[in-house]
């Protein structure tokens, strides 16, 4: 029993350390690093191309969702729709654009991050990048967290044009209202494009950073990669959402009090 206690203390050190290492070669990596050429755009094509159906699907039918349930609620209640469209827009742009876009990417880039990684480690490939003298997280996870570091904010910016234009089409064709009401930006201030803004670089940079290490962190054959890529799924969800939580109180102190 002690025994084992104490192995799991020595994994959580050593993991912890590891990840404090990726989090800051990641970060001197993308200033000063080694890295393939037209990586980072190869990297950025996989993370935005081949998820922007994914993001505006789900994007479009939750806008969708969203307007004819806040609609049928407000009509039993005054039935005045006139300012659905305006605080539609603004949790839009300060809360679920970024946060649902990011929690799409942590399902869908996130685990595919940690399973080509810990593909790597398992086969033994990283250590034939270090034999060669290539560091695995300049060559593995800094193109990619500089791909999601980009592409992050675009994809929140076409899911939130796509929820909004569905929602707009909700509400027109099931509460009749005309879309030149619904699309009122006059509610949307300063405040909530920074909080939008500062939630897509967080969140790009947490994704590949979390994944990565997950992937690094892979023990065993494909059963070890299997575990590898689900703790990189749940973690990266988990942060998204941590993140989400603190990024929006300290814009709640810091933006209630300014000039709307």
């Amino acid at each position: 029993m002690i025994d084992v206690v104490t192995n799991y203390f020595a994994r959580a050190i050593e993991d912890a350390s590891l990840f404090r290492r990726v989090v800051v070669r990641t970060l001197v990596g993308a200033f000063a690093g080694r890295r393939p050429r037209g990586e980072v755009l190869r990297q950025m094509y996989q993370v935005g191309n081949k998820s922007l159906l994914f993001v505006c699907v789900t994007l479009g039918f939750i806008g969708m969702v969203l307007v004819f349930q806040t609609c049928l609620q407000v009509n039993r209640i005054t039935g005045d729709l006139s300012q659905v469209g305006g605080e539609f827009i603004k949790i839009l742009v300060h809360e679920f654009g970024p946060s649902l876009t990011a929690m799409m990417l942590a399902t869908r880039v996130g685990a595919g991050i940690a399973a080509e990684v810990g593909s790597m480690v398992v086969t033994e490939q990283i250590d034939a990048l270090r034999m060669n003298n290539v560091d695995p997280i300049d060559y593995l996870i800094v193109p990619r967290f500089l791909a999601s570091l980009m592409m992050t904010g675009v994809l929140a910016s076409v899911g939130v044009a796509v929820a909004l234009g569905m929602g707009a089409l909700t509400a027109y064709s099931s509460f009749h209202l005309n879309p030149v009401v619904f699309f009122d930006p006059s509610r949307v201030h300063v405040g909530d494009l920074i909080t939008g803004l500062v939630k897509c670089v967080a969140y790009g940079a947490a994704i590949p950073v979390v994944s990565g290490f997950c992937g690094l962190t892979a023990r065993g054959g494909s059963e070890g990669v299997g575990a590898a890529t689900t703790r990189a799924v749940i973690s990266s969800s988990f942060v998204v959402i941590l993140l989400d939580f603190v990024i929006s109180g300290v814009a709640l102190f810091t933006w209630q009090g300014a000039p709307q």
